[in-house]
């Protein structure tokens, strides 16, 4: 019987390490959305050249750096520059979305 405690008390353990594992990473993946909300750039608009028109057919809503606002013509932020960023606007940093 001594053998058979042995064997429960480390699948006990096994199962409550697998669950506390499980769980730290449930916690890590439900804080992202929190990180991203504040991932917004912080380099100032005039250090970059940012204007509210497009440069031609480049403008921030087809720019990698863009975070959509919560409509489609809405203002927005971006991964580099500070501050709400138009969709329609453009700076030094664009770069095409791949």
């Amino acid at each position: 019987m001594g053998s058979t405690m042995g064997r429960r008390s480390a699948i006990t353990a096994a199962a409550v390490l697998a669950g506390g594992a499980a769980a730290q990473g449930l916690e890590m993946v439900l804080a992202r959305p929190a990180r991203a909300a504040v991932a917004y750039g912080q380099t100032p608009k005039s250090a970059v050249g940012y204007r509210d028109s497009p440069d031609g057919s480049r403008e921030c809503g087809n720019c990698m750096h863009f975070i959509p606002g919560p409509a489609v013509t809405a203002n927005g932020h971006c991964a580099v520059v500070a501050g709400s960023i138009s969709p329609h606007g453009w700076c030094q940093v664009w770069t095409a979305k791949s």
